[in-house]
């Protein structure tokens, strides 16, 4: 194997792993939210174009600075590591900070020197200059990985604005709580924690956006005999603030005003069928709130 080969190994290998990893990702968060339910496709298709778009600018310029770096007698792999890693503009940016000036052998004793020396610094051999034409060459190498670097930047900022402008409009997002899809939220939520074990819901929060919406899939395995659990309090509930606990099985759907809930609740699951139930509760303003939800048989 060459010694360019193997200098380049690194981004043969690396690049794919790390698109590799990315699909992982999206594959993993397909099966762990049931999917992009509630959600149009041409949203996760601009996030995944964005992100391929932006390792691809940050490759194709690393790739130019490991060329660049390497006609300077500097570290070229370190470099390029850098530039991907730390995103093409900050890399960028510090690499040319530190960018050192191109070198040349001398021709006697083939110490590296400036390639505007007049004279060798190691053993004082007269440099005949030949400028215009090193500098010519060195100003447009690797020409086609800054080119392809400019392309993909600009499809990756593209791909950015338009999901950015989806999601800002709505477009393609289900934000209808009443929906027996998964409802996506264009707001913010301050959380404590979140957690789904042994059939318990367990949401801390603070606060979060007006109408924020945090749900919950559970399962009803007898309808007749089962009932849905709620112990939640709010500490702080300015005027006018509300909090909705939503249940939504097909085209059944029932909310709870649970803002000031004297006990835990406890309501019966009679109208709904065995099967998924979406337990949704719906944020109207309300902060430090601490809830326990579950689906539980009726105690006799």
């Amino acid at each position: 194997m060459s010694h360019t080969t193997k200098n380049k190994l690194p981004f043969y290998i690396g690049i794919p792993v790390i698109l590799l990893f990315i699909f992982i990702r999206f594959g993993l968060y397909y099966l762990k939210s049931g999917g992009f339910s509630g959600l149009s496709m041409l949203l996760p298709i601009l996030l995944l174009s964005f992100i391929l778009f932006a390792l691809s600018t940050s490759a194709f310029l690393a790739a130019w600075v490991y060329q660049d770096c390497k006609t300077r007698s500097g570290d070229p792999a370190l470099w390029a590591i850098i530039v991907f890693i730390a995103t093409p503009f900050i890399g960028l940016l510090t690499y040319f900070l530190h960018r050192s000036e191109i070198k040349t052998p001398c021709p006697v004793c083939r110490h590296q020197i400036s390639i505007k020396a007049n004279y060798c610094e190691n053993c004082g051999t007269p440099i005949k200059k030949e400028e215009p034409t090193i500098m010519t060459k060195h100003q447009t190498h690797h020409l086609p990985l800054i080119i392809a670097g400019a392309i993909s930047m600009v499809l990756m900022l593209l791909s950015l604005t338009s999901f950015i402008a989806s999601a800002a409009t709505g477009t393609g997002i289900n934000t209808d709580i009443t929906s027996n899809d998964r409802v996506w939220n264009l707001g913010a939520i301050s959380m404590n924690y979140n957690t789904y074990q042994d059939n318990i819901w367990k949401l801390d929060f603070k606060s979060a956006t007006q109408g924020f919406v945090k749900e919950q899939n559970m399962t009803i395995t007898d309808a007749d005999t089962q009932l849905l659990y709620a112990n939640i309090s709010c500490d702080t509930i300015p005027e006018g603030a509300t909090l909705i606990l939503w249940l939504v099985q097909d085209d059944t759907a029932k909310s709870i005003n649970v803002t000031t809930l004297p006990a835990p609740l406890e309501y019966p699951l009679t109208d709904f069928k065995n099967g998924p139930l979406h337990v949704r509760l719906q944020i109207n303003g309300v902060e430090n709130t601490i809830s326990e939800i579950q689906i539980h048989p009726k105690t006799p």
